[in-house]
């Protein structure tokens, strides 16, 4: 029998994203695999039942069988306990896990001997960019977040030129030049704004200028571990804040981006600063689900303090399903063809890919940082 991998409907409320489109399948299929897609999966994505199964998948009504004839499950968000109940014993489960919180789904995972591949942990060399799932979906981010600042604000992004007088480009400032930031600046630039960019990492700054804007440098180097920033000390913190303020209260709009996997988002932007901001300004959080960039964010609302629009989103990449699905089938598609070799399923765990992205593995929890929260917690 060949493997079955099943795709399900997302169960998070306002996902629009679908695991696996039609164009993945053919790929996949060509592998030597059978795929089971639950009716309506694609629907939101813009992907009907029908483009699956011209693709050779097979349209599945029935949940619990999706479920039990599984040998790899592909979701977009976390599994849920229902879902882990039902898979199989010894079957593999992949997709965006939360490895940070939540320790009590890999536990159930760990007794059902599921083999976990979280595709936040994929390792970010250079072998493993295909497979970067956060670096997909967070580029998506950045450009939305500037169409939904652009749309929040009363002011025209370019300079417009009229019989009434000319109007002047907005300012845009971007804190944080990792992937969504960078997305956002090519994106602002692109709809002819004037941009700055603030990175803790001083590297960044070639990146930034080649794209088009001006980098605030405030003399910090702060490059960290898996192209990320490590924590800045207090003293750090009140350099960067004293600077930043200056550019805030410049900018027509503010985007923040700055996260730290595993860790509440550092605050950067303080109440101070808004208040010192133009009144119509705008803030677009990116970094919400983290407790946000600015001290004022609430999750999934728009808070208006002293005539300025603070607004965390949640999920932002959904909201761009169809092509969001389609760079995300990609990553997956990548990171499954490292483990099915000629129809069947080889998990090598000296490929350093497959060995950092794994959780739990042969009836054992193999990531250390998740093993050691488990048992903390247990202490």
């Amino acid at each position: 029998m060949s493997i079955v991998i099943s795709v399900p409907r997302e169960t998070r409320a306002g996902e629009q994203r679908v695991a696996l489109v039609p164009d993945m399948v053919k790929k996949l299929s060509a592998l030597g695999v059978s795929i089971k897609v639950q009716t309506g999966a694609g629907d939101a994505a813009g992907y009907a039942d029908s483009d699956y199964e011209a693709a050779s998948a097979t349209i599945e009504t029935d949940e619990y069988a999706l479920y039990q004839q599984a040998d790899i499950l592909l979701t977009v968000n976390p599994a849920t306990p229902t879902q882990i109940s039902q898979l199989k014993a010894g079957s593999i489960l992949m997709g965006f896990l939360n490895p940070y919180s939540d320790t009590d789904r890999f536990k159930t995972l760990q007794a059902k001997s599921i083999s976990a591949f979280s595709m936040e942990m994929v390792p970010r060399i250079s072998r493993a960019q295909a497979m970067d799932a956060l670096s997909s979906q967070a580029s998506i981010a950045g450009y939305k977040a500037v169409l939904i600042a652009s749309t929040l604000s009363g002011k025209f992004f370019p300079m417009l030129t009229t019989a009434a007088g000319t109007v002047r480009p907005s300012k845009v400032l971007i804190i944080g030049a990792g992937v969504a930031g960078l997305q956002a600046i090519a994106t602002a630039r692109r709809l002819g704004a004037i941009v700055e960019a603030y990175d803790v990492r001083a590297a960044v700054k070639e990146q930034v200028e080649s794209l088009g804007a001006k980098f605030v440098d405030i003399d910090i180097k702060a490059e960290g571990s898996g192209g990320y920033a490590r924590e800045l000390t207090d003293e750090e913190k009140q350099q960067q804040q004293a600077i930043l303020a200056r550019h805030v209260a410049a900018a027509d709009v503010v985007i923040t981006t700055a996260a730290i996997p595993g860790r509440p988002s550092p605050r950067i932007i303080t109440k101070a600063m808004v208040e010192g901001m133009k009144g119509g300004s705008v803030i677009v959080d990116l970094a919400a689900e983290g407790g946000g960039n600015c001290e004022l964010t609430v999750a999934d609302e728009m808070v208006m303090h002293n005539r300025v629009k603070i607004y965390g989103p949640l999920n932002v990449p959904g909201t761009v399903a169809n092509h969001a699905s389609e760079l995300y089938a990609r990553n997956l598609f990548n990171l499954l063809s490292l483990i099915i070799k000629e129809g069947a399923v080889h998990i090598d765990l000296e490929d350093q890919i497959l060995k950092d992205s794994l959780i739990t593995h042969g009836g054992e929890i193999v990531n250390a940082n998740v093993r050691d929260r488990i048992q903390n917690a247990g202490a």
